[in-house]
Order: C-alpha cells, then structure tokens, then sequence
C-alpha cells in the first residue's frame, strides 16, 4: 500500500496544525535571531577583523533589543498557536512523504536482477548540524537555510554523475573497481558487471558488445581498460571468467587476495583488507538511498526536499514527534523532531518510525529514534518481487552515556526485527539489510568499550571495523574539530581531502579518541596508525537477506564534498549482490 503524502488523517486537520504553526512561527523566529545576532562563527570574526569592522557591539546591543522586544509582542499569538498546535501531535503520522511522478513505472526500478541476476546499490549519509541557525552556532555552524540549499545542490553534483567502471587488463586478473570520483574518457564502451540506473534523464546510447554477453539497456555506468602490473599474490586457481571478476573476495577459496593496483591508486581508490576505498571530493554517483542527520529545522528540510527531489523520487521528512510523549502525558515534551531524513531512488513501500525512550539532558528535548523502511527494487529472473530494508538512526550524543547508548542499540535491534518479521513476504526476494547514521560513539576511544562490545556488531558488517576497539588501519575518522571547520586545509572539498589522505596533517582537524574515565589516554599504540572518531556508520547484514543472494563490498568512501557546511565527513558504501538461481533451482525454490 503506497504512503501517504500528509502525516495528517485529512485536510482539516492539516489545515488547523498549519494556522497553529503559522502563529508560533514569528515568535519562534525573532527568539532565534535573539540568541544568532549575540553568537558568531569563527569565520565572521575573522571577517570582521580582516575588514576592521568595529560596529559588530552596536549591531549586537541594538539588536538584541529590537528582537528581544518582537518575542516579547508575539508571545501572545504563540501562545495562542502553541494550544491549537500541541494537542493535534496526538494524531499526526511522524514524517512526511514526497513523491515525484515517475516518467515511467521501469524508471523507479533496478533491472539487474531481472537481466543479469547482479546488481550493485549505492548508500550515503551525513550528519549536517540543520539545527535552527542560534543553535547550530553554537557546533560554529551558522546560517542554515543557505547551507540547506547548497549542501543539496552539491549533493545532486556529486550523484548525478556517470558511474565509471575500470576493468584492469592484467594476467593476474586484478578485477574491477569503481572510483566513484574518476573522471575518465568513455569512448564507446558497454556495461559490465552489475548494471546501475540511470541517474540523469537524459539517456546515452552506446554500440553492443560482440562478445556473447547478454543484451543490457545502457545506461550511465562506463568501463574503461586499464593495463596493470601483477599485483596479486600467486594462485592455483584459475582466473574467474569476464561475467564473475565482482564475486565476492571475503569468501575463502574463490580468489587469491588482491591489493589496488598502482595504475588506480592516482585515481584515488585503495583495496586494503580486502575493501576497496577512497576519500573522495565528490558524493559516489547513483546513491541510491541518501540518510541525513540532525535536519531538524522544517524549513531547511524543504529545501533539501527541492534540491534532491530531481534526483531521488521517495523523500521521508519532519520524521518523528512533537509535544508530549506519549501523548496525553507530561513524562517527555518534544521541541524537536529526530533530524532523521531519508531520501530514495526507489518506492518505499513501508516505514515505521521509532522514538527513544531514553534520552536524558538536552537530547531529551529532540525526538531521536529509529526509521525503518522496505523499499521496492524491481524483480528478478524468476519475475518475483525483488526489495531491501534500510534503516537509520541517531543515538544519544553526550560523552560517558553509554548505557544509554547500549540501551537504545537494543531498542534498534528489536525494532528491526519486529519491523521486518511485520513485512516480510515469503514470495519477495531481500537482497540487501543495512543500518546506517550517527551512533555517536566510535570504535578507538576507551570511553565507548560498552558500546563497541554490543551485541549489534555480531549481527551487522561494519566494513571499517577490525574488531572490539580496533579499525582497520585505512580507516579515517568522521567528526571534525568544530574550531578549525573554517581553516584553509580543509574549507574546501579539495584541500579537506588532500588533509585526510594525510595522516600527520588530518591529527589536527579530527576529533581525537575520548579517554576513559580516569584514565589518562595513551594512543595511538606503538606501529599502530593514528585514527580520529568515526562515529558515522553504514551496516550491513547478510543472515537476513535472501539464501541465494551474496554480498561484496564494492567500495568504502570517505567524502568531503561537503567541507565548510557541517562538522561530519560523509560516509559512502556500495554493495554488489549477486544472485545464485543454480541455488534456487537445485533447492526447489521458486
């Protein structure tokens, strides 16, 4: 059953929740200006000292002033709006729903499957600090509606770009890897391995390949030949042939362990621990699903909405609660939404949304949860329907809290499993279960052991985790500095990448480990790499999908397209899921 478009029951309701909002807006608006025009970033102060600017105090008394006296006059009238408003939250559905009308119902689906039996799926998220402007201040963030606009029209930039696939020519069979940052010439080329949906609507045509393949629409996915030196250890196993070079290379006795060749490393992609991956100045292209953080101002979320809808079709927004919860109570008042916003290529055909319980402190006043979703994929060979689950969350975000962390990782998994044991059908095919977003907690700091031994990890794959404590060695942290946001070596996507690639220069920009308590912090250990906190996470678990489906990690990315608009580093996944029907036949399966 399709979404509904309004989180209301019907148009009267939607009507009175809107007058209410339209009187507490004012008040609500020069309270924010109030508390802006008194609290600067670090980059307009040293604006004002570049250009002796010395009337700032004059701009801030009379300011304040002038504002303080608005809120004091429309108090009355938000007062007014806020007794309308509240009471209707009892009724409201906790997100809004944005659909574009596809040109066509083949637009909205993915053909791998149904051609080719693989099919590779892109996913991102990004905290963004879209707090009200006073408030993002305060993490040295300002000016959230220019931001909202901007960070979705680079967002668009960095997806709608050709995915580009390089295929290494090389007797050691060095494999196929995808830069998503490579802009590389595209000559008249074919598909190769797991097809990918167009992402632009203007469509390229390209000649056939004559070389027994099967006949695949074209479509903004490239392959470019690349000639590389053996950089595979020796194998007694013979190449896999052209179709099966993307199997996956965490399975033992498929393939010999390969590392990225050099002809690639200039075009920034590193295998390393058997995951491909790279910092990147631009978004991967064809994400396919987008999860975002901390959108919690409404109109910021609006924008964000214009911005990608070109590109992402299903659009969830103002996800969570407001007011008292649970309704009718006084235990908890939400000021705040979850922040959460989810934004996808395909159909969404189920959500459910969950708040925490548990937050304490200023987390208490945002309603942080959980979103849960079943989105429609297409179908495969066998013209059964063909979806994955995908899930986001924010966790509580004070230090030393990780029982309460722990506690809210429980309530997600739980969740999850009431969510899609709900849903599933027995005659779908899942082929891909991820969990993504800001957990707040990162696996190198002392202080987050409790919630780096949660349970959790036995379930979902992190693929930049070692073990309990330990990142793989490549990895890169994603929580900035909030001081140094605006410093020359990283205010741009450009020279933000340069500083990460470089791990004496990234020290001074990440958020180093949190030492236990009482603890001094001894780190990194000897001949072990610095690593700063990365608390943003994409997850994925196999035990849930499909039996005749296996998963490879197509590529890692650490992105900066975004540098000078948030104080996160974007984080990207792409999964290839190959499908076994010699598996299904042989089982009985249809």
């Amino acid at each position: 059953m399709a979404l509904q478009v309004s989180p209301f029951p019907n148009g009267f309701v939607a009507g009175l929740h809107a007058v209410g909002w339209a009187f507490i807006l004012p008040c609500f608006w020069f309270l924010d200006r109030l508390i802006a025009v008194c609290k600067s970033t670090t980059v307009e102060r040293t604006q004002r000292l570049e250009q002796e600017c010395y009337l700032h105090p004059l701009k801030v008394f009379f300011g304040s002033i002038i504002f303080f006296i608005l809120f004091l006059v429309t108090a009355p009238l938000a007062l007014l709006g806020f007794m309308l408003w509240a009471p209707l939250q009892a009724c409201r559905r906790p997100f809004y729903y944005h659909r574009e009308t596809p040109s066509s119902p083949e637009s909205e689906t993915h053909r791998g499957f149904e051609l080719v039996g693989k099919a590779s799926f892109g996913f991102a998220t990004a905290n963004l600090c879209l707090l009200p402007d006073s408030l993002a201040r305060f993490n040295n963030l300002g000016h959230t509606q220019q931001r909202a606009t901007t960070i979705g029209q680079r967002i668009v930039h960095g997806v709608c770009r050709p995915h580009i696939r390089i295929f290494v020519d090389s007797p050691s069979s060095c494999g196929t890897l995808s830069p998503s940052g490579s802009i590389l010439p595209t000559g008249n080329s074919s598909s190769y391995g797991a097809t990918d949906r167009q992402a632009q609507p203007s469509v390229n045509h390209h000649p056939d390949s004559n070389e027994g393949h099967a006949s695949i629409p074209m479509t903004d996915s490239y392959v470019v030949c690349v000639p590389c030196d053996d950089t595979e250890e020796p194998s007694t196993e013979s190449p896999s042939p052209l179709l099966n070079s993307n199997q996956n290379s965490n399975q033992q006795g498929r393939t010999g362990h390969r590392s990225a060749p050099r002809a690639l490393l200039s075009q920034g992609l590193r295998q390393q621990d058997d995951v491909p991956w790279e910092v990147s100045s631009l978004f991967p292209a064809n994400v396919d699903i987008l999860c975002l953080e901390e959108v919690f101002d409404k109109r910021a979320a609006k924008k964000l909405t214009e911005a990608l809808r070109p590109m992402f079709g299903h659009i969830l927004y103002d996800i969570g609660v407001y007011a008292c919860q649970p309704p009718c109570s006084c235990s908890s008042f939400k000021f705040f939404n979850s922040g959460l916003f989810l934004a996808s290529r395909f159909p969404v055909l189920e959500a459910q949304y969950h708040c925490f319980p548990n937050s304490r402190g200023e987390d208490a006043l945002a309603a942080k949860g959980l979103l849960s979703t079943k989105v429609l994929i297409g179908q495969n060979k066998n013209q059964k329907k063909v979806v994955g689950y995908f899930n986001c969350t924010h966790l509580h975000a004070p230090e030393g809290e990780g029982e309460i962390r722990c506690e809210q990782l429980n309530m997600v998994t739980k969740w999850i499993g009431d969510f899609q044991a709900a849903n599933r059908d027995p005659d779908e095919e899942v082929v891909f279960d991820v969990l993504c977003g800001d957990f707040n907690f990162d696996n190198c700091s002392p202080d987050d052991t409790l919630e780096q031994n949660h349970c959790l990890f036995e379930e979902y794959r992190d693929p930049c985790r070692a073990g309990p404590g330990k990142e793989k060695p490549w990895v890169i942290g994603t929580l900035l500095e909030q001081p140094t946001l605006y410093e020359d070596e990283i205010n741009t996507p450009e020279n933000l990448q340069r500083t990460l690639e470089s791990e004496e220069v990234r020290k001074q920009f990440i958020s180093p480990p949190v030492p236990g308590e009482g603890c001094p912090l001894v780190y990194p250990e000897s001949g072990q790499p610095w690593i700063g906190r990365r608390i943003d996470y994409i997850l994925f678990r196999e035990s849930s999908i499909s039996r005749q489906c296996r998963t490879e990690i197509e590529e890692v990315t650490f992105i900066t397209q975004l540098a000078g608009l948030t104080d996160h580093i974007p984080v990207g996944l792409r999964l290839n899921v190959m499908m076994d029907y010699d598996c299904v036949d042989e089982s009985g399966l249809t």
